[in-house]
Order: structure tokens, then sequence, then C-alpha cells
């Protein structure tokens, strides 16, 4: 009489093909959520620049001052806070512009990993392809504000562009502003 049932190797291999798919499974929950994290901080980077160039449309006269801000988290965790915050109190234009780079600093240092935000002027934003740091600088050209974030290549590497500098992942053009 002969033996009815599975061998061990016929166990074996369907214990094999559900781990692999188990593996498979994890990995693609995995770069969903690295994807979601990624959408959350494009999201963030995308507002507060909109907040911040709506700031600069309604305060056009403290355009250099605005300039001035280039803010790394990374490199300095606490920004000092101005000597006037302007939550509901009369503020003179350079005042109000302090506040909203306060305010653009804060939201970097506390919604984004090691995050960055520049305001220049850039005539060339795109560089093959891809955002950069570096500006052009040049009167006539548009002021730009750029948003970015420590982020990670796939494998685990820090995104960098071809100068070594981690990629910024939004860029807002404020327009030509005198």
């Amino acid at each position: 009489m002969r033996a009815r049932g599975f061998t061990l190797l016929e166990i074996l291999i369907a214990v094999l093909v559900l781990a692999l798919g188990i593996i498979g499974g994890v990995a693609l929950q995995m770069a969903a959520l690295r994807a979601r994290h990624q959408a959350v901080l494009l999201s963030q980077a995308a507002q507060l620049a909109a907040a911040l160039a709506e700031h600069m449309r309604a305060n056009p006269a403290q355009t250099d001052l605005y300039l001035t801000l280039n803010y790394d988290a990374y490199a300095e965790p606490l920004p000092a806070a101005p000597p006037a915050l302007c939550h509901g109190d009369a503020c003179a234009s350079a005042q109000l512009a302090w506040a909203d780079i306060y305010e653009a600093k804060q939201q970097v240092r506390l919604g984004m990993p090691a995050g960055r935000v520049l305001v220049c002027r850039d005539a060339g934003v795109w560089s093959g392809g891809k955002l950069r740091w570096a500006c052009s600088g040049g009167v006539a050209a548009p002021v730009v504000i750029k948003v970015g974030w420590r982020g990670k290549n796939p494998d685990g590497t820090p995104m960098v562009d071809d100068a070594g500098e981690y990629v910024p992942g939004v860029a807002q053009v404020v327009g030509v502003v005198p």
C-alpha cells in the first residue's frame, strides 16, 4: 500500500514560496510608506513656499530683507526669535518681514528632517532636469523660494546632486520684484 500525503520536499518548497511572498509584500509596504512620507514632505514644502511667497507679495518693500533668508536646520537647529512676532500687534514692514522669516524657519525646523529654506534671485532654477540650491543672482532674475530636506534614496544612501548637496524638494517662483 502506498502512503498518501505531501513529501518533505514539497512542504519545503511551499514554505519557501510563502516566505518569498511575505518578503515581497513587506518590501512593497516599505516602499509605499517611503513614498507617502516623501509626498507629505513635498506637500508641506509647497505650502510653506506658497505662504512665504504670499507674505513677500504683501510686503514688497522688504524684498531685500526676505532675500537674506538662507536657513539650514541641520546647521542652525534653533533659530533666534525676532524682537517682535507681530501676532495681532501693529508692526512696521521690516518687523513683519522678520516675523515672516522666523515663522518660515520654525516651520522648516519642525516639519522637515534637517530641512532648508532659501530665498534668492535665480534665473535658472533647474539644472540638468533637477532643482538646485545655487542661485544665479542678477537684479532682473525672479525671486525664488527653495525648500528642501535631507532625503534618502531607496537604498538608504543620501539623495545628493552633482555638487554633493542634498537636492531641494520645491522651488516656488515669486516673480520679478524690484
